[in-house]
């Protein structure tokens, strides 16, 4: 019987019970794929109950943007119009403009939503 995990140990039981099911050869429409994705749901609950994600800060997701582009910090240059902005934006002396968020969402493709987050 599938219920809903309250305790850590219960989650942890979910889990197994999950990885279990996803060794084995699970037909869609049967009994073990409804279980599983039973299970799958439950532990979803679970984890965005105890272990939420934070978002990252727009500084963060800067970084991490340019370095999954495989461009340079200082290729921000260029978004933004003088060097100087760039480092003291990735300082944290300076804070991002209405512009500037526009620019590195159309740029860089990074959700807007993030880069008005407070940092």
């Amino acid at each position: 019987m599938v219920k809903l995990s309250k305790t850590e140990q219960e989650y942890e039981l979910a889990l197994e019970k999950a990885y279990l099911l996803m060794q084995e050869d699970v037909e869609i429409n049967t009994a073990q794929a409804d279980e599983l994705d039973l299970l799958t749901l439950l532990i979803e609950h679970y984890e965005e109950a105890h272990y939420p994600i934070m978002p990252p800060s727009p500084i963060e997701a800067i970084k991490f943007r340019l370095e999954q582009l495989g461009k340079t910090q200082t290729e921000l240059s260029k978004i933004f119009g003088a060097r100087s902005r760039q480092s003291e934006i990735l300082s944290g002396k300076r804070k991002l403009s209405l512009s500037m968020i526009r620019k590195l969402h159309e740029v860089l493709n990074i959700p807007a939503e993030i880069l008005i987050g407070a940092y």
